[in-house]
């Protein structure tokens, strides 16, 4: 059904001037999101043509039905949603609706899209009827192209700055052992031209260890991860403000700068205000080119501040609640893609009005752009590095008896080092259409249940029947069978539970 392989188009636009500060070079790092591979049921023909700026509709006000053209969300990459919700339903809880968002359950799998040969997004777009009455599922693909490896030069040193949150709530097991065992694993992992800063915080902050690096410096780094000890309550604003005055100390020109923030995220004294942490993140990365990541553990989690705090800081969310995760977190994710591919990247679907009567996106709430703003390189987007996929799942209602261009997607990027802009587009038409989603390859199949498990757990549909939970959790067994995959296992188990949980099992 994917009918559509990415390629990299001619530029547009005109490059951005990069924050400067003491010479730095701006840069980010990406340290989640799913590698895609072949899958066993994926059909591929001759790519599209890309599409030019004069293809894609002129904006229009309002997106969903009728002549509303036009849907512009910033490229997101969060899994923290989704791996909080496996963990209180592995605890015997149903989450919080508020804490599931679709998109962070589907970006949470590997793909199967194909991968552009240089830098930015290789484009694929698929889909499949979701029943007789007119509704189909449309996905978008986004992907990088693998992480450079030695022969390519390898990637720049990395300059990471962790700030542990080690007050009294981190003493829960799950929390502060979690992340020390991964602190240690990522001395063993990273490089010996990389750099790490440790800072701790509790009612008050402290630098722990300034910037110092690898190559002779792991025992050093050891010792430090070995002290960290709760204490306390949790003073959010300090570990933030003490954790970018440590990566400001530290800055090193031409390396990748970054702060990973890790913690239950439970403000409870000193700066508990969102929107102030906020604009100081906002500040320290518009002036300093220093985004941020996070990393969240603990039974009870503030899901929502620390995902604000990472969007408004160019970064993104992880979640982890077992040794498992905290080893691929820290020994594959973040020492494999210390590196960026792509800044501010936006992505814009142009339905057509001949063909598409209704059309919604699923999740992505938070990520919203205005449709003007698509093409306006000074709007926040979202920072995307090597080896990475983006998802992005429609559910469309086609117009009765329509034929010829269903949308075409297009994604716009800046070069990290030049700011110069660069876009690509694939289409998809209704012909394409003509199977079921049971008849569609086992990723695209993937996706769509995990994105009807979110619908299910946040009670409330995307416009079209969400099957009920017992089904959904059969068809992810056949899922996991199908795909010997164990993070699809682990869906069809979370579905289980939450079936089981609301009686329906």
């Amino acid at each position: 059904m994917r009918i559509l392989a990415g390629e990299r188009t001619a530029t547009t636009g005109r490059p951005r001037p990069r924050a400067l500060f003491a010479g730095v070079v701006t840069a980010a790092l990406l340290l989640t999101g799913c590698g895609g591979s072949a899958d066993d049921g994926a059909s591929q023909t001759a790519p599209d043509r890309a599409v030019s700026r004069e293809d894609v509709p002129a904006p229009s006000p309002r997106e969903g039905r009728g002549g509303d053209r036009l849907s512009t969300f910033a490229l997101d990459v969060d899994t923290a949603s989704y791996g909080y919700v496996r963990r209180a339903l592995a605890d015997g809880r149903l989450p919080e609706p508020s804490t599931v968002r679709p998109e962070e359950f589907v970006n949470s799998f590997r793909q199967d899209y194909e991968r552009p040969e240089g830098d930015g997004f290789g484009v694929s777009v698929d889909g499949a009827r979701a029943g007789d009455d007119g509704w189909a599922l449309m996905r978008v693909g986004l992907a990088t192209r693998p992480e450079p490896g030695a022969e390519d030069g390898g990637r720049a040193p990395a300059a990471l700055t962790f700030v542990v949150d080690v007050s009294g709530s981190m003493a829960e097991a799950g929390r502060l052992d979690l992340v020390q065992q991964g602190l240690r694993t990522m001395t063993d992992r990273l490089r010996d031209d990389d750099s790490v800063a440790l800072v701790a915080f509790s009612d008050q902050a402290e630098t722990l260890l300034p910037m110092t690096r690898l190559g002779d410096g792991r025992e050093r780094i050891r010792d430090a991860v070995d002290r960290l000890e709760p204490d306390a309550s949790t003073n959010l604003g300090a570990g933030v403000r003490t954790g970018y005055t440590a990566a400001l100390d530290g800055l090193r020109d031409g390396a990748t700068n970054r702060v990973v923030l890790m913690s239950d995220a439970l403000a409870n004294t000193g700066e508990t205000d969102a929107d102030a942490l906020l604009a100081e993140v906002a500040h320290a990365r518009e002036d300093n080119g220093i985004t941020l990541f996070g990393v969240g553990v603990g039974s009870e989690y503030g899901d929502a501040l620390m995902e604000r705090l990472t969007n408004r800081g160019d970064g993104h969310t992880v979640y982890v609640s077992s040794p498992e995760e905290a080893e691929r977190v820290f020994s594959e994710d973040l020492p494999r893609n210390v590196d960026l591919t792509a800044r501010d990247a936006k992505a814009q679907v142009a339905f057509d009005p001949e063909t598409v009567e209704e059309h919604r996106l699923i999740g992505y709430e938070n990520r919203r752009v205005a449709d003007e703003d698509f093409r306006d390189d000074g709007a926040d987007g979202g920072e995307v590095g090597p080896g990475h996929t983006v998802t992005a799942l429609y559910a469309v209602r086609l117009k009765e008896g329509a034929s010829g261009r269903l949308a075409t997607a297009t994604v716009r990027w800046l070069d990290p080092g030049t700011r110069e802009a660069h876009e690509a587009s694939r289409s998809l038409e209704t012909g394409d259409l003509h199977r079921s989603v049971r008849e569609g390859s086992a990723r695209f199949q993937v996706t769509v249940v995990a994105a009807h498990f979110a619908a299910a757990l946040r009670e409330s549909g995307f416009g079209m029947a969400t099957p009920e939970l017992p089904g959904l959790a059969e068809h992810a067994d056949a899922l996991a069978r199908r795909t010997e995959d164990p993070q699809v296992r682990e869906l069809a188990e979370a579905v289980h539970r939450a079936a089981a949980l609301r009686g329906e099992e």
